[in-house]
């Protein structure tokens, strides 16, 4: 039994050790490319660093002037609005489209599939493109649809108005944010229990009452995933700001991701930069662990 007992321990260490040398490569590279970045950057936020001096140490300066500076605030408040309505409006819509396409036949439901996800794979640069076209205030496609209709009395310049801008920059990532969603709920009302589905529609179950009581706790996991990385993409937003808008109409679809790259790769405020990025990771830590603790409550 000793010598069974003593070769069974050395088997675990084998593949403990076989284990950990090929998690060594991943490893370095999170470490290297994550870990290390992100303590530069808390470290790099109590410094006012720039380009071709020596850093001065400013302590919470940076963190001071943030909630001083009212371009910051407004980028402050246009992210918490894009997430607020990108977050239960991708979920939601994902859900409901899922939930009518799931049970399809298997042709139907993979062509609808792809068609919610092409966005998902389609290039930022050309999807851009595309949606700035039909915004151009000259000739695009809304405009003239617009007018066609008598919607519109006049061409509106879309992307360069204050009042339209953020709303358009909204719809785009919508747009492109609920393909992945789509395709996780699918998978998952496809593993839900059937059986009891069928007992619950013989008891005299509506249609509802089998969604809310047995479909919606089995697919919670699912939910809980899809909220926290729509959370983290609304607040990450920046190629849309980017390509179409730059931040204007005079800051009016700035977002802290955007204006963290304003600052540290245009003005080269890295530590102004950082404290911002620091500001947005406590955020998403925030709003991320409230979605988890609301999951386990439900």
């Amino acid at each position: 039994m000793s010598g069974k007992s003593s070769t069974s321990r050395a088997l675990v260490r084998r593949e403990t050790i076989a284990g950990y040398a090929f998690m060594i490569p991943s490893l370095i590279f999170f470490l290297g490319f994550v870990i290390y970045p992100m303590i530069q950057c808390v470290i790099t936020s109590f410094f006012d660093s720039t380009m071709n001096r020596a850093d001065i140490f400013v302590g919470l300066g940076n963190y001071k002037e943030l909630f001083q500076d009212k371009i910051f605030l407004g980028a402050l408040v246009n992210t918490i609005i894009i997430v607020v309505v990108s977050v239960p409006v991708v979920c939601i819509f994902s859900l409901w489209v899922s939930s009518v396409i799931y049970d399809l036949k298997e042709p139907f439901c993979s062509l609808f599939r792809c068609i919610f996800y092409l966005p998902v794979v389609t290039g930022s640069v050309a999807v851009t493109v595309v949606w700035k076209w039909m915004f151009n205030n000259y000739y695009g496609i809304f405009n003239y649809v617009g007018k066609a209709t008598g919607l519109l009395k006049q061409n509106i310049n879309w992307l360069g108005d204050e009042r339209y801008a953020l709303g358009c920059i909204i719809l785009i990532l919508l747009t492109t944010s609920v393909g992945q969603p789509i395709v996780l709920y699918v998978s998952a009302l496809n593993n839900v229990d059937q059986s009891l589905v069928e007992a619950a529609e013989v008891d005299g179950a509506t249609k509802f009452q089998c969604f809310w009581k047995i479909k919606w706790p089995q697919i919670m996991p699912t939910t809980l995933y899809i909220l926290v990385i729509t959370t983290i993409n609304s607040f990450q937003c920046f190629a849309l700001i980017q390509l179409l808008t730059s931040g204007g109409p005079n800051h009016s679809t700035d977002t802290i991701m955007y204006y963290i790259y304003y600052n540290a790769f245009k003005l080269y405020r890295y530590g102004y930069g950082n404290a911002m990025g620091v500001i947005l990771a406590i955020a998403i830590a925030i709003l991320s662990g409230i979605q988890f603790k609301m999951a386990k409550t439900d």
